[in-house]
Formats: structure tokens, C-alpha cells, sequence
């Protein structure tokens, strides 16, 4: 079975970014920036802004953290995101989800400048991706994309299952795999499916992005499918993905650890649509 390391690959991507802000940034007079925003105190989140912020450090872009209180207003939040559209110096802005309860995150990321929306969540990103139109995809969906690419696994001609339906990943992941040139014949699953094990079997390329601790087991996959896992679950035994890893490595031909797989790819396409932002601000 080939192990789909997604640490590795994000590191040689990082690299390749570095030696193009260290070439682009003194045309542009300035690096690269970054803003996050992150509200409240909750672990999870701190944790993934810290691996941004060190992503950022490695590859020479600025990240700045404007961090609020678990009690901000949403008028507080908003303002916020105006003022950073504002600012010339920040090329990308990225609101750490979820917000805390009684915060609604759709004003927030409707709010934020398209062409500075390097999540990819913009109603205007996500609809141009849907057209196949040049914009921002989201980083988890763009990292196993990439993944793929990297392997030299091409979906084309492939029956591709996708099981979730999330807007950050299952919905666009699918969108992704079918648009011309990846060719995949796709199906999305999710919690109401019914006979899901069945439909997994088929599937050449199987993704699993529902969030349910190691729910995809050996005997839901054919044999020699390439399997994805996108899950981050904290058990009492520690993270594990959504799959069971021990069991679908007996069956799949390639498979993504959980950690390391599609979580590195995730901030390695962050970088990757920062830098984009960057370059079309400067006109590079």
C-alpha cells in the first residue's frame, strides 16, 4: 500500500513558496500578509492558528493575529473585517471557524473581500468554482487535489465517493473531482444515505469527510481503491481520521495517515492562495 504522506508533499511545497516570495517579495517592495482573525479561547482553533502563524514564518509571509474575546459582538467582528479590507498591506484575511455560540459566521466571511478571501468561502469563490471559473478554492478540497496530483493519481474515468457534504469540504471536493479535466464520475454521501457501505465499496477513489472516528472500515472498500481521509477527531485515545486505519490499509491501494495526510496540505494551499492574493495585488 502506498502511504499518501501529506507532510512530506506540504514541505516540498513550502519550499517552492519560499524561493518565490524570496524572488517576489522585493518587487513588490514588501512580503506577502496575512491576517487571521481568531475569537475566543477554544484550544482547537489556538492550535491551528499557531501552525499557520509558524507555516507563515517558513515561507517568509507576515501573518498578523488579531485576536478577541469569546464575548465580542458581531458589530465588533464586522468592523474588524472592514478595516483589514482595507488595509493595503494584508493580501489575504482568514477567520478562524467555528466562532463561538451566539456568533453567525456567514455576514463575517460574506463580508470578507473576495479577492482577499484566500479560505475560499466567499459566496463568490465558491460560485466560480462551481462555473469553473478562475478564484479561490477552499484549502482542505485544493490540498487533496493536490495530493492527487503530487502521487500522480489522476480521478479521470475513476468512480469517485465522497461521503459528506460540508461546504468547506465535501461539497466542493466533489465539484472539484467532476469539473472537466479530472473527469471523475462522482457521489456524495452523507448521514441520511442509505446502504452507504455498499456505495463505498464501489468506489475507485473514496474520501471520507464526515467527521465520525475511524467510520469507514476495510470492508467498505474495494480493493485497490485509493482512499482519503479528511477526519481530525480527538478520542480518548488520541486523534484518529475517519477511517480505521489499520483495516483499510489491508484493502486500499493508497491511503492518507490521520495525522499527516490532508491536514499539512490544508495550510500548504493557505500559503499557496496567499501568495496568489499577494501577486495579483502587486501585479506580479
Amino acid at each position: 500500500m502506498l502511504l499518501l504522506d501529506g507532510k512530506s508533499v506540504a514541505s516540498a511545497i513550502r519550499a517552492e513558496l519560499r524561493a518565490e516570495v524570496s524572488i517576489l517579495a522585493p518587487k513588490a517592495g514588501r512580503a506577502p500578509g496575512l491576517a487571521v482573525l481568531l475569537v475566543g479561547d477554544d484550544p482547537a482553533s489556538a492550535t491551528y492558528v499557531r501552525n499557520k502563524e509558524r507555516a507563515c514564518a517558513e515561507v517568509g509571509i507576515v501573518s498578523t493575529v488579531i485576536r478577541l474575546p469569546r464575548h465580542a459582538t458581531q458589530e465588533e467582528l464586522l468592523g474588524h473585517i472592514e478595516l483589514l479590507n482595507a488595509r493595503n498591506e494584508m493580501d489575504g484575511i482568514l477567520l478562524q471557524l467555528p466562532l463561538p455560540a451566539g456568533l453567525d459566521s456567514r455576514p463575517c466571511l460574506e463580508l470578507i473581500a473576495p479577492h482577499k478571501d484566500v479560505d475560499g468561502f466567499h459566496p463568490q469563490n465558491m460560485g466560480r468554482l462551481m462555473l469553473g471559473l478562475p478564484g479561490f478554492v477552499p484549502c482542505t478540497p485544493a490540498g487533496v487535489m493536490e495530493l492527487l496530483r503530487r502521487y500522480d493519481i489522476s480521478p479521470r474515468g475513476k468512480r469517485a465517493v465522497v461521503i459528506g457534504r460540508s461546504n468547506i469540504v465535501g461539497k466542493p471536493l466533489a465539484v472539484m473531482l467532476g469539473a472537466k479535466g479530472n473527469d471523475a464520475t462522482v457521489t456524495v454521501c452523507h448521514s441520511r444515505t442509505p446502504d452507504i457501505a455498499d456505495i463505498c465499496k464501489s468506489a475507485d477513489l473514496l474520501v471520507a469527510a464526515m467527521g465520525s472516528p475511524r467510520f469507514v472500515r476495510g470492508d467498505m472498500v474495494k480493493k485497490g481503491a485509493v482512499v482519503i481521509d479528511v477526519g481530525m477527531n480527538l478520542t480518548q485515545n488520541g486523534l484518529c481520521g475517519d477511517c480505521d486505519f489499520a483495516s483499510v490499509s489491508e484493502t486500499a491501494s493508497a491511503l492518507t495517515p490521520a495525522p499527516g495526510g490532508v491536514g499539512p496540505m490544508t495550510i500548504a494551499m493557505l500559503l499557496v492562495n496567499t501568495l496568489r492574493a499577494f501577486k495579483a495585488h502587486c501585479e506580479l
